[in-house]
């Protein structure tokens, strides 16, 4: 699998320079490309993360956290050569550099995935993430 594929969508929407943080018709013309649906893999982008910049991808399965699939959460983690940090909700971090390669979310209508568009894996990691955390097949 390769690196998520929207990174050029998500470039289009950053502010290019401070002078034109103000600039109300400049902002327009960047969230024009919102209007592009996104998918990764059959999974919508659904968003942007407010504080990282990283595409948020929507499952189709509201997700609870158990002691079952925080276990199975570490292990995908493991196998992508990352360890779990527990915070408001799990992140996935490199264990080479601590880099934040994704997160999992557990608190809206349904569960989405945060993933770096940089990351070499990160389509792989939404498959695999998307799979072993459904409700329905664990």
């Amino acid at each position: 699998m390769t690196k998520l594929t929207v990174g050029p969508w998500i470039a289009a929407q950053k502010l290019p320079g401070r002078d034109v943080a103000r600039d109300r018709l400049a902002f327009l013309e960047r969230t024009r490309v919102r209007l592009e649906t996104q998918t990764v893999a059959g999974f919508p982008l659904v968003g942007l993360g407010g504080s990282c910049g990283k595409p948020c991808f929507a499952l189709p399965y509201r997700l609870t956290w158990t002691e079952e699939n925080t276990q199975q959460l570490e292990e995908v983690a493991a196998e992508f050569g990352c360890y779990v940090e527990y915070g408001v909700y799990p992140h996935l971090k490199l264990h080479e550099n601590d880099q934040e390669v994704a997160a999992v979310q557990d608190w809206t209508t349904s569960a989405t995935v945060y993933l770096r568009p940089g990351y070499d894996r990160a389509e792989e990691l939404l498959v695999r993430l998307a799979n072993t955390l459904n409700p329905v097949s664990s």
